[in-house]
């Protein structure tokens, strides 16, 4: 398991960097601000200096390099647990968090924040600006929440 879930932390840390610097470099998102897509979807350049929906936002020089270290102790315990992984989805959950994660940690180092963009929309309401990688941990926590919900339990099984 720890190979899948590894092949797949691989995989979103290429995309997630390829797609931040599609944005900086060919698209040069920050000297735009915004690009209006679709009627739901724009790109908008954030700067994310916090974590998760920017909190613990903070400009001291130390902070940045606070919350990298935090998110990789983060990263190391979840390469832990993905060696133990008992099964694909767990791997799969694992590798899409994992990867989110570093690739979040590898712009707070470059950059002092992390590049979000992807902007979706509707009827007034913006939900948070965020980017690849964000996408990658919201839908391994998602699939490891539903994984432990619903998956049979051993005991229920087995009749006791």
């Amino acid at each position: 398991m720890l190979r899948l879930g590894l092949a797949v932390a691989a995989a979103i840390l290429l995309l997630d960097q390829a797609s931040k610097w599609w944005i900086l470099e060919v698209v040069r998102l920050p000297e735009i601000g915004r690009i209006v897509l679709t009627p739901f979807l724009n790109l908008t350049m954030v700067w994310n200096r916090g974590v998760t929906f920017g909190l613990l936002a903070g400009e001291a020089w130390w902070h940045a390099w606070a919350l990298a270290a935090i998110a990789l102790a983060v990263a190391a315990a979840l390469t832990v647990w993905l060696a133990r992984a008992p099964d694909r989805w767990t791997a799969v959950a694992l590798g899409l968090v994992l990867g989110g994660a570093i690739g979040n940690v590898i712009d707070r180092i470059r950059f002092g924040a992390v590049v979000d963009f992807v902007d979706l929309h509707a009827f007034g309401w913006h939900w948070y600006v965020f980017n690849l990688a964000d996408s990658a941990i919201v839908i391994g926590v998602g699939l490891l929440v539903a994984h432990a919900l619903l998956r049979p339990q051993r005991g229920a099984r087995e009749g006791t």
